[in-house]
């Protein structure tokens, strides 16, 4: 993935070194830059991958629980107040080059509909951190908190992607950060409150279901930065949809259940399967239409 010539983001927060695991430094796991930095967070990469910590989704386990009360949702939004300050290392750079370039995708995507994009935050930690959402953790995986809009991300998941799943390369991280940023544009087009509200009056397995939706929607619109991102800064090299479709594949709901107890149980994906987040992201990718992406406008997914 060509990234090294263009911008970096401004609304960077690079917290690490300041607790948790430690030290920032690193390069792409698998990419063309080299090997990847050190850490394991095997945990970490399962619960982002199926669901495990609700908080992934849209910031909080009470949304997926149906519970929760007004007076915790208040409570959360005192996130850690950090200086901003813009990463030095190769992997902190290649976050903020990529969110930049999901920045540039979709503010010119709202402009041509008449809407306003509002860029959404991101912020680097390595161990814990603290968000709007509450707690951020590196077992938490990297998650997006609309609550105080942006995304949380310990670098090092990118080095367990490539040892634990073999989903390495830089584009199958950057499918990573724009899978994030897309719940954020999902956020600013008001979904993700609505998914919120109904997921509080339904069932378990009919929440679960609902998280599908959002998550595959959010597959469909990393394609969607992807196609457009190559149109205008032609990003892509030789191999790089591979390595963002075998990430896709490898964090399938069905597969890491069989992997893990030897057996898939629907009712309890949160993510859809292999198959559906491959086919989603494929559909972004060849269309470039938010439109195309109305996971729930589409009865078979």
């Amino acid at each position: 993935m060509r990234w090294e010539d263009f911008r970096r983001s401004d609304n960077v927060e690079d917290r690490r070194g300041s607790g948790g695991f430690g030290g920032g430094g690193g390069r792409i796991p698998g990419g063309r830059g080299g090997l990847g930095i050190g850490g394991l967070i095997i945990v970490g990469l399962i619960a982002w991958a199926t669901g495990i910590n609700p908080a992934l989704l849209i910031g909080g386990a009470e949304i997926l629980m149906g519970g929760g009360s007004g007076q915790s949702q208040q409570q959360q939004t005192q996130p850690q107040t950090t200086s901003r300050s813009a990463p030095q290392d190769q992997l902190g750079q290649f976050a903020s080059a990529v969110l930049a370039q999901t920045e540039d995708v979709w503010t010119e995507i709202f402009k041509q509909q008449g809407k306003t994009y509002k860029d959404p935050g991101m912020v680097l930690f390595s161990g814990s951190t603290r968000s709007g959402c509450g707690a951020a953790q590196s077992a938490m995986g990297p998650f997006y908190c609309p609550l105080d809009q942006k995304v949380y991300l310990d670098l090092s998941f990118f080095q367990e992607m490539k040892t634990r799943f073999r989903a390495s390369g830089d584009f199958a991280a950057a499918y990573v950060i724009a899978h994030e940023v897309g719940h954020h544009v999902e956020n600013q087009i008001g979904l993700l409150s609505k998914v919120q509200e109904r997921q509080r009056q339904v069932s378990r397995a009919e929440a679960n279901q609902l998280s599908v939706r959002v998550e595959l929607m959010a597959d469909c619109l990393a394609g969607v930065w992807a196609n457009h991102a190559d149109a205008r800064f032609k990003i892509l090299e030789d191999g790089d949809i591979e390595e963002a479709l075998n990430a896709a594949s490898a964090i399938g709901d069905d597969r890491l259940q069989k992997q893990s107890q030897g057996y898939a149980v629907p009712d309890s994906f949160t993510h859809g399967t292999s198959a559906q987040r491959v086919s989603w992201f494929k559909r972004g990718l060849q269309s470039g239409s938010l439109q195309q992406c109305n996971t729930f406008g589409n009865g078979n997914l």
